[in-house]
């Protein structure tokens, strides 16, 4: 399908990396992370990049501009922004908030007249406060109703770091080290490697190692002067296309719901539901922000093909680096398509990429078809995928199952035990229900009105699927109406 340049633009999911911060280390094995700090640099890019996005899509004069977006004040009906609070510390957070200063500029227009006359302007000439909101256990699951920047601790979601903790996920990586091609590259490395010992500061020079010799090269040669001078001209491109083959492995796998797309599994509900945001034409939210580290990205890239297909983007993305999903209308009517658009760290601006083995613009169907079926959807999922009964959520998912088990056991013999049937079945399944409410990793009734954050996506989007066919066209309307019942059936049997 080729890419329609009438097309209209109905909204986007934005995909960001964080931009420059201080140095940091990750286990090779578990990706366990220490702290570290953004720097001014990194503010700078990530308001760059906001403005960038302003200029695209909230700018009236843009081809680009989404319809009926706020061109000046911030309108947090419209927005949904969540940004990951974990593995780097504070510093997705930060330049989130970096990120919404570009698209949300200063204005003066941000005052208010008080009831003695007086106008009142924000601080910093009309400063643009973007409302925060940390993301609980019990709202990890839903979108909230009103729009704000949701923290993301990653102890209480595994939708943004679907790797740490994961026990399968850890295997992969150890399984990865073990196989004959690392064993290979490594061997075929060792001589450059061992050369490297001068700029490393004790740091191990093992294969193994590579992200962490990578960062620590990087980081010194963008703030050390001194570094960055004594650096052999070819030494950080050659380290960088050994990280980037290290990553790419580690977060990738060769089937597309294998486990080393963990991290791209549990970001694909964040992106459907950002769809079916826009696609729902009662909903005013048309854009969506998810702030994340490099690594879903590599998984991202992997699931979808577009790594494939353009060997560039097999590896650790920039420093503020930008995707984004381009809901579209085709002039031609039928249902929307979805465009895929990178913009790489400093690149002027973003380059349009063919994405699920197609040409062009894809079918929103064809999009949900190959990711619904892979995409984590739970923590209960995540715990079941991953193999862990103790972190995230996991212990008091296990807990609420020990309980309501031991609560309804039949103390009958094994002739009896025969009758119990669906009956027991049911009053396990009661008990856990009230127990994981107790324990906060369920809410029941509690947030009624906030959408579950992925149980209802594939539904909203079918719910409105009518609209996307031409009702004019006699001569496909009816099998458009028939097709789309089958469709919708099919798919909904596959995450309700």
């Amino acid at each position: 399908m080729s890419q329609d340049t009438d097309s209209k633009l109905l909204g986007a999911v934005l995909i960001v990396r964080h931009g420059d911060r201080q140095g940091f280390y990750q286990d090779p094995e578990t990706y366990t992370a220490t702290a570290t700090q953004i720097t001014p640099l990194g503010n700078q890019e990530e308001f760059l990049l906001g403005s960038y996005l302003r200029s695209l899509y909230l700018n009236e004069s843009s081809p680009s501009y989404i319809p009926g977006m706020s061109t000046g004040l911030f309108n947090q009906s419209q927005v949904y922004i969540q940004a990951d609070l974990g593995g780097e510390d504070g510093v997705v957070y930060d330049s989130c908030v970096s990120l919404t200063q570009g698209l949300w500029p200063v204005t003066p227009s941000n005052n208010i007249t008080l009831a003695n006359g007086t106008t009142v302007t924000a601080p910093l000439g009309g400063y643009q406060y973007i409302p925060s909101e940390f993301l609980s256990m019990a709202l990890a699951n839903t979108r909230c109703s009103h729009r704000a920047v949701e923290s993301v601790d990653p102890n209480l979601s595994v939708s943004l770091e679907g790797f740490d903790d994961c026990n399968t996920f850890n295997a992969h990586t150890t399984a990865f080290y073990n196989s004959s091609q690392f064993q290979e590259m490594a061997t075929q490395s060792a001589p450059f490697l061992n050369s490297l010992p001068p700029y490393l500061d004790g740091r191990s020079v093992m294969l193994q190692n590579m992200w962490n010799i990578f960062d620590f090269m990087n980081v010194n040669n963008i703030h050390n002067a001194t570094f960055a001078q004594a650096l052999p001209p070819t030494y950080l491109a050659q380290v960088r296309a050994l990280a980037n083959w290290h990553e790419y492995n580690v977060f990738s796998d060769n089937a597309i719901g294998g486990i080393g797309n963990i991290a791209g599994m549990t970001l694909l509900p964040s992106i459907l539901n950002g769809f079916a945001d826009i696609a729902n034409s009662t909903n005013p939210v048309k854009l969506s922000i998810t702030a994340i580290a490099y690594k879903p990205f590599l998984s991202l890239f992997n699931m979808t093909g577009v790594a494939a297909a353009n060997p560039s983007l097999a590896g650790i993305i920039d420093y503020a680096a930008a995707a984004a999903f381009e809901l579209r209308q085709s002039s031609t009517g039928g249902e929307p398509v979805i465009r895929f658009n990178f913009k790489n760290g400093s690149d002027a601006a973003f380059v349009t990429y063919n994405f699920l083995n197609r040409t062009g613009d894809v079918p929103l169907s064809a999009f949900i078809d190959a990711m619904a079926p892979v995409s984590v959807n739970t923590t209960a999922d995540w715990c079941s995928i991953c193999a862990n009964t103790q972190d995230r959520g996991c212990a008091a998912l296990t807990l609420a199952t020990e309980q309501g088990e031991a609560a309804v056991r039949p103390k009958i013999g094994p002739v009896g035990a025969g009758f119990l049937g669906a009956g027991l079945t049911l009053a396990v399944v009661a008990f856990m229900v009230g127990a994981l409410a107790f324990l906060g990793v369920l809410t029941v009734g509690k947030f009624r009105k906030r959408r579950p954050r992925a149980a209802g996506v594939v539904r909203d989007l079918y719910a409105h699927r009518s609209s996307w066919f031409n009702a004019n066209d006699s001569s496909n309307s009816k099998t458009a109406k028939v097709h789309d019942l089958t469709l919708a059936k099919r798919k909904l049997s596959i995450l309700l």
